[in-house]
Order: structure tokens, then sequence, then C-alpha cells
């Protein structure tokens, strides 16, 4: 998992979902795991 200061760019691609877990902002994608990451 990557960490991010800034999701933007993620959450527009395709399949992406974001999620706010522990107080951190998550992106999680299915189609592409590759592109989860967290905030902070």
């Amino acid at each position: 998992m990557k960490v991010r200061t800034s999701l933007r760019s993620l959450k527009q691609k395709p399949g992406s979902v974001v999620v706010r877990r522990r107080g951190r902002v998550v992106v999680v994608n299915r189609a592409n795991p590759q592109w989860k990451s967290r905030q902070g």
C-alpha cells in the first residue's frame, strides 16, 4: 500500500472506492489492487 499526500489522481481511476478507516482516507481498487493507497 502506498502512502500519498493527495489521493485525487487515484480516486478518478475506474473501480476505485474512497473509504475512511480509523481517521485515515483510504483508496481501495478491486479492479487493480496496485492502486490501493492511504493518505497521510
